[in-house]
């Protein structure tokens, strides 16, 4: 999961980069929110970002919604996926 951060974060309109540093940018905009992915690191804008890291360690798959997650406590009705 992503967590929030309390520095200003920008995010370049052209190429959707963020980054906490708007001199990196070829278009920076200041953006409200921003999140450190805690699998891979990387400074993201959208907290329902996906990375490879997170997509193989993904192990269980609800059967009443179809929302997947890493433990099953996570979900109501956990099906483990098959891999």
């Amino acid at each position: 999961m992503a967590t929030a951060t309390e520095t200003k974060i920008y995010k370049c309109k052209n190429c959707g980069l963020v980054t906490t540093e708007k001199g990196h940018l070829c278009a920076p905009q200041e953006t409200k929110r921003a999140y450190t992915c805690e699998y891979c690191g990387i400074t993201v804008s959208n907290p329902r970002h996906v990375c490879k890291p997170k997509v193989a360690k993904l192990n269980y798959v609800c059967d009443a919604c179809g929302r997947v997650a890493v433990g099953k406590d996570e979900l109501c009705k956990p099906a483990e996926i098959k891999k």
